[in-house]
């Protein structure tokens, strides 16, 4: 069977080809979740883990990795840490957020509590850092560890940029450079890092994750306003929770005097009523905020594609530029 016809999609074929260092990647996962003394651990992130995420993010370490021609056994371990990472901050988040549904689950804080949550999240955490001391590479523990302690500032200032109207474009994207592109672009970096390549192709390796990841969330952000039942959230959650994503910052740029009062009441104030939402998308359709937050996705999307077009030609550089139109196709 031809890999078309075994997977269609661009992340269905990257797990295709990387099928055998994914299994690895899981029977370290499962391992390293393990707790002789305390059986919740290894409960709570099983909810999670194996909830049918599509495991992007260790998935873009094994991808870059291979592709540079690495063949040695540290990736497999760097991967299982990415996910590590990526599992702890969604235990933390849901915490955060109030959240009930996840990869349209319930949230490992609903069906056990806020501390089983933070705690394991905190377990997690730990673990990532035991298997990046065991690459033995300085520069890979530096690149993971400044990505952790990014992702824990991005989420601190979209705490404090949270119902907070003056919030700007640009403060938005440094929320999301944080909490979702520095996972995405340590993923990719390391794999260039411990395949030895070159500095321009490292950064490169850089750039094209940090591009995905911001198109990546762009486009989370966008579905939340006009979305796919897919994604496992309800429509309207960021709404709902007063975060000030880039639909609303522009819809609150361009609001008359009226407007701005509905945007007070119900996002800087959080009185809100039944109607409300669909008031929101109405406000958001009348000023097209939607059109041009999608056209900022796919512009991040063609950054991450230019930044990788340079990198040995292989057949997984075309999946990952291809991994980058995917992303936007959600929403096109």
């Amino acid at each position: 069977m031809s890999l078309d016809t075994a997977a269609t999609k661009p992340h269905e074929q990257l797990a295709a080809v990387l099928a055998e260092d994914m299994g690895a990647v899981n029977e370290v996962i499962r391992t390293r979740m393990a707790s002789e003394h305390a059986p919740r651990i290894p409960e709570v992130t099983a909810h999670l883990v194996e909830a049918g995420g599509k495991r992007l993010r260790p998935m873009l370490t094994l991808a870059t990795a291979k592709m540079c021609g690495y063949d040695g056994p540290h990736h497999v371990n760097l991967a299982a840490t990415v996910e590590f990472i990526h599992t702890a901050t969604l235990l933390h988040d849901d915490v955060v957020d109030e959240s009930k549904q996840r990869r349209g689950r319930p949230t490992a804080n609903l069906l056990w509590d806020n501390t089983s949550s933070v705690l394991v999240g905190d377990y997690l955490f730990a673990r990532s850092f035991q298997l990046m001391v065991e690459t033995g590479s300085l520069r890979v523990l530096d690149i993971l560890a400044n990505a952790a302690a990014t992702i824990a500032e991005g989420e601190v200032l979209q705490l404090t940029a949270a119902a907070n109207l003056a919030t700007t474009e640009e403060t938005y994207l440094k929320v999301v450079r944080g909490k979702t592109a520095a996972l995405f672009s340590a993923a990719t970096e390391v794999g260039g890092v411990i395949a030895g390549q070159d500095e321009t192709l490292v950064r490169a390796l850089y750039d094209y994750g940090d591009a995905l990841g911001v198109s990546f969330q762009i486009v989370d952000d966008l579905l939340d306003y006009g979305g796919s039942d897919a994604i496992g959230k309800n429509i309207g959650d960021d709404f709902r929770e007063r975060k000030l994503t880039l639909p609303i910052i522009r819809a609150v740029a361009a609001a008359d005097d009226k407007e701005r009062a509905f945007w007070v009441k119900t996002i800087e104030k959080g009185r809100q009523e039944e109607g409300d939402l669909d008031q929101a998308l109405s406000l958001i359709a009348k000023h097209g905020t939607m059109e041009r937050t999608r056209e900022d996705a796919i512009a991040w999307s063609e950054k991450s594609k230019t930044a990788i077009a340079n990198a040995p030609e292989h057949p997984i550089r075309e999946m990952l530029i291809d991994l980058a139109d995917y992303v936007v196709a959600r929403v096109v």
